[in-house]
C-alpha cells in the first residue's frame, strides 16, 4: 500500500474514531463479522474486536479477523456445528452476562449478522433482562456476501421481485417453514443451514409447485478464497451435492437469479 493512501486511511480511521464512543467496561458488543472475507468486516466491528477485553466468538469467524483480539485479551470458542455445540446457548447468554457484571469489555463475535439467523436476538434478551448494556454491530450477512461474490443478484427486475431468508435448521424440522410461500415464482429463497436438509427441501418446494427445472446454486465457504459453488436444479440437487462431496457449511440460493451466475 502506498504511503499516500496509508496516510488517507489513517486520516479516515481518526474521523471515524471519534464519530462513536469506545466500548465501555460492563458493556457486551454483539459484532457481525461477515460472511467470511476480512475485508468485508465493518470499520466498527474492527475497533470493537481490538477494545475488547473478552472476545466469545463462533466457528464461522474466519483466523485473519480473529488475529484483531489484542493479545491481552481473552478468546473463547462458543461456536456450532451440526449436532455439536461447544456450550448449549443458555450458557453462552449465562456466560456473557457474567463477563459484562464483573467489568469486562465484552465481544460476542459473530459470524454473518448478528440478527440474521444467529442467535443474537436471544442473547440480546438475556443481557437486557439482566441489566447489561448491549449493543448491536451489523455485519454482512451470508446471504448478501455469498451471492455477490458468485455474481448472483438477489433481486432482479425480470428474475425475481423479491427475496426470503429462511433456515434449513430448525426445532421441529422442515414442517415449520410456510411451504406454498416459498414455492411461489417469481421470488428468491435463500436457506441458511441447508446442507443437511438439501434433499428434504428440494422435495418440499416441488411438492407445493416450484418448477423441478428451478435453478440452485449451492456456496461453500462464500467470499473466502476457497469459496466453492455447485450449480443445480430442484430435481437434481441432491445428486449434484453428493457428486462433489459438499459438506456444511454452505448456502442454497433457489430461484432464476442463479442463471445469471458465471464461473469465474
Amino acid at each position: 500500500m502506498s504511503d499516500f493512501l496509508l496516510e488517507r486511511l489513517s486520516s479516515f480511521l481518526s474521523g471515524v474514531n471519534a464519530s462513536s464512543p469506545p466500548l465501555a467496561a460492563g458493556q457486551v458488543s454483539l459484532v457481525g463479522a461477515g460472511p467470511g472475507n476480512p475485508e468485508l468486516l465493518t470499520l466498527l466491528a474492527m475497533r470493537r474486536i481490538i477494545e475488547a477485553d473478552v472476545v466469545l466468538y463462533d466457528n464461522l469467524v474466519g483466523p485473519a479477523i480473529l488475529d484483531l483480539v489484542s493479545p491481552e485479551a481473552a478468546r473463547h470458542y462458543v461456536g456450532k456445528k451440526a449436532a455439536k455445540h461447544a456450550l448449549p446457548q443458555e450458557e453462552v447468554n449465562q456466560w456473557l452476562v457474567r463477563l459484562a457484571q464483573s467489568g469486562k469489555r465484552v465481544v460476542r463475535l459473530k459470524g454473518g449478522d448478528p440478527f440474521v439467523f444467529g442467535r443474537g436476538g436471544e442473547e440480546m434478551e438475556a443481557l437486557l433482562a439482566a441489566g447489561v448494556d448491549v449493543e448491536i454491530v451489523p455485519g454482512i450477512t451470508a446471504a448478501v456476501g455469498c451471492a455477490a461474490y458468485a455474481g448472483i443478484p438477489l433481486t432482479h427486475r425480470d428474475w425475481a421481485q423479491s427475496v426470503t431468508f429462511a433456515t434449513g435448521h430448525l426445532k421441529h424440522g422442515l414442517s415449520e417453514l410456510d411451504w406454498p410461500g416459498l414455492a411461489r415464482p417469481t421470488q428468491t429463497v435463500v436457506f441458511y443451514m441447508g446442507m443437511t436438509a438439501a434433499a428434504g427441501i428440494a422435495e418440499a418446494l416441488m411438492a407445493h409447485g416450484r418448477n423441478p427445472e428451478t435453478p440452485v446454486a449451492v456456496i461453500y465457504h462464500g467470499t473466502r478464497p476457497d469459496q466453492k459453488v455447485v450449480i443445480a436444479t430442484l430435481a437434481t440437487l441432491a445428486q449434484k451435492i453428493s457428486a462433489a462431496a459438499m459438506k456444511p457449511p454452505a448456502l442454497l440460493i433457489v430461484g432464476e437469479v442463479v442463471k445469471l451466475y458465471r464461473p469465474d
